[in-house]
């Protein structure tokens, strides 16, 4: 085999491995090559045990399918610093079920990464220091499951369980996963609402066998990252409040209120912040670290927490001298 032919296989290996589906047509533009040349290649690589299937016709195509053994990976040096960083955080816990095969995976990993590679993955694990963590965490193969139907676009049905413990049968588009601290959420389209929503994974119980493939839909307006900011910080939570400060809106932006808060601005010297939490006294503490002047809109609720909250840190500084 032909040095030429070698890295035309490495880099036909790491087309397969980008995404699912590939038409025939396209992998041969992409490498520049003829489709017979193409088809070649792929019986090459299936003799080097790569479980490669193809479908016929003129929308025909090849997809790297499951096999009956793992063969080789093909990463480029980011993304096996980037797996190897992904194990470490695995082993500490937020996914359940597979701390041991993250460290044996990660063992793995490092008896063959470059010297170079190494190291970087080395400062980063010497030079850090795990906390244990609190809160649910998520199985691994739900969330394997729920990341292969966002990647296919396959409909996803699951029974979900809602902050007040009651469960509701759920039919969406999923669309894209997203983890925050030790929490992971799906965005998604949810059918019966008609409109996009955003799900607890750990509160999901997925149905099997995933649902039919169907169109991607244009996700909203603002973009996947401010939908979800904005849903995880108001609409997932059970008291919501609004608050003026007396800054204006960019200053509370450059602070950075606004990754926590929608802020709306009213004039110069002064916005409104809608912000929510699970308990108002979590909220008093949080606006009061704000350390801006402020003065609660609604609900009245509010301000008997923070009456309640400056009664006791008052006695709590009485109580010092």
């Amino acid at each position: 085999m032909t040095t030429t032919t070698s890295s035309r296989l490495l880099r036909l290996l790491s087309l397969l491995q980008m995404r699912k589906d590939w038409p025939g047509a396209e992998l041969a533009d992409r490498l520049e090559v003829s489709a017979r040349t193409v088809r070649r290649d792929v019986d090459r690589l299936r003799e080097l045990g790569y479980p490669i299937q193809a479908t016929m016709g003129t929308g025909g195509g090849y997809q790297l399918g499951a096999g009956a053994a793992l063969p080789p990976l093909l990463l480029d040096d980011d993304e096996a610093v980037a797996v190897a960083v992904g194990l470490r955080t695995a082993a500490q816990g937020g996914v359940s079920g597979i701390e041991e095969t993250s460290v044996r995976a990660l063992a793995k990993l490092l008896q063959v990464l470059p010297s170079r590679l190494r190291r970087r993955v080395d400062a980063l694990g010497t030079f850090t220091v795990p906390m244990p963590g609190r809160g649910p965490t998520v199985e691994a193969d739900v969330l394997a499951l729920v990341a292969g139907a966002c990647r296919d676009g396959e409909r996803l049905r699951f029974d979900y369980e809602r902050h007040d413990g009651t469960t509701s049968r759920r039919v969406t588009e999923p669309h894209r996963l997203v983890s925050r601290g030790r929490l992971w959420y799906l965005m998604a389209w949810d059918n019966e609402r008609d409109d996009w929503r955003t799900f607890r994974v750990d509160r999901m119980r997925p149905l099997t066998p995933t649902g039919p493939r169907v169109p991607p839909r244009d996700p909203p307006e603002q973009g996947v990252a401010a939908y979800m900011a904005e849903r995880m910080n108001l609409h997932m939570w059970t008291e919501r409040a609004r608050v003026r400060l007396f800054i204006g809106a960019r200053e509370a932006v450059e602070r950075g209120i606004a990754e926590y808060a929608r802020v709306e601005p009213v004039d110069d010297s002064s916005c409104v912040v809608e912000v929510a939490s699970d308990s108002l006294m979590v909220m008093a503490c949080y606006l009061a670290m704000y350390d801006v002047e402020m003065r609660v809109e609604e609900p009245g609720e509010l301000r008997e927490e923070m009456r309640t909250l400056a009664a006791r840190l008052h006695r709590a500084a009485d109580g010092g001298d």
